[in-house]
């Protein structure tokens, strides 16, 4: 089996390629290669280093053809632009996210039609399909029925690429599944430049000792999912067979992976409860009309039961977030913050 993981160096890239090479299959069967396809690879990365990983290095429409040089049996698609960078640059987005997409659909197709394997592609899209029409407001809890509405050009890119990798399905092109994924929570290492990066930055800095400006309203209820939950719903949604019954994905809809919904204030109570005055204090609201009118557009409380009748559930509350955050990341978190705070 070869998998291809584009943006197989990113944030959630490196979880995905870091699970499967620690299991050595998918879905029971062992991987042959693992291809990571990225624009930047890190230098002395161990995930390079691993004898079943191959590297391509690049922008990934002009490397399709390195990457489906040999048949291609599953595809991770992670690789996109974020979202306020394509709110910022209407180009960069449609090129990064829609047409960069559209030309991995192709490529799997034509391998299909030269007689190929049928590609498994797994599409990571986003919350941010939904959004509040003045015509048709949002349901107090959101499901994979609800019209999605988006309100910004990322949400309107991963909604297109969502219903294209639809339409290839239906066709026969290749068999793919979609799962929108709740802001992931807490991200290590530098900002980025997505409208919901404060939402990591609030507890990434202050844990650091530095200090975090928060762009919104306290008040303002967000659904969040921990790194761990959210690679465990990527592979089990790519992993997923297809029928009616426990485990199995049933029709086209997209899943919504599990969030836990929580205020911002709540948030910031977590961290000043688990971290201490000092750490909390770090923290400063000061709202940006820019961010608010992109986070605040998306649903903050979602029904999961399509994510659980593949065995999902979202994280248990925030506390187990910050402490996941500071179990996994020991060198994030400087010397102001209290020592002892790995998982209970």
């Amino acid at each position: 089996m070869r998998i291809v993981i584009t943006g197989g160096f990113g944030f959630l890239g490196q979880r995905v390629a870091a699970a499967l090479l620690e299991r050595r299959a998918f879905g029971g069967v062992p991987i042959d290669r693992l291809v990571l396809a990225d624009l930047v690879v890190p230098d002395g990365s161990p995930l390079a280093a691993d004898p079943l990983v191959d590297v391509v290095q690049g922008d990934l429409t002009e490397r399709l053809g390195e990457v489906f040089a040999a048949p291609v049996d599953v595809v991770v698609h992670l690789a996109a632009a974020v979202s306020a960078a394509c709110e910022a640059d209407f180009d960069l987005g449609m090129g990064a996210n829609l047409d960069t997409t559209r030309a991995l659909l192709e490529a799997a197709r034509a391998q299909s039609a030269a007689g190929g394997p049928t590609v498994r592609l797994f599409f990571a899209s986003s919350v941010a399909v939904y959004g509040p029409d003045a015509a048709l407001p949002l349901p107090p809890v959101v499901t994979e029925s609800t019209l999605p509405a988006p309100q910004s050009s990322y949400g309107v890119q991963k909604r297109i690429c969502e219903q294209l990798t639809a339409e290839y399905t239906r066709r026969g092109f290749l068999d793919g599944r979609v799962a929108r994924l709740m802001t992931v929570t807490v991200r290590p290492g530098r900002p980025n430049a997505a409208a919901s990066g404060f939402l990591s930055g609030i507890v990434r800095e202050p844990l650091a000792g530095l200090p975090a400006i928060c762009p919104v309203a306290p008040d303002l209820r967000v659904a969040l999912a921990s790194p761990r939950r959210t690679v465990e719903g990527i592979l089990r949604v790519a992993q997923a067979g297809r029928g009616d019954g426990p485990g199995l994905l049933k029709g086209a809809l997209p899943v919504n992976l599990p969030g836990l919904t929580v205020t911002v204030a709540e948030m910031l109570d977590t961290l000043r409860r688990v971290a201490g005055d000092a750490v909390a204090d770090l923290v400063t609201v000061e709202p940006d009309p820019t961010v608010e009118a992109i986070v605040g557009s998306w649903p903050a409380a979602f029904d999961h039961g399509r994510a659980a009748g593949l065995g999902l559930a979202p994280d248990p509350d925030f506390t187990s977030v910050v402490r996941q955050y500071i179990a996994d990341n020991p060198k994030g978190v400087g010397a102001s913050a209290p020592t002892g705070l790995g998982p209970r």
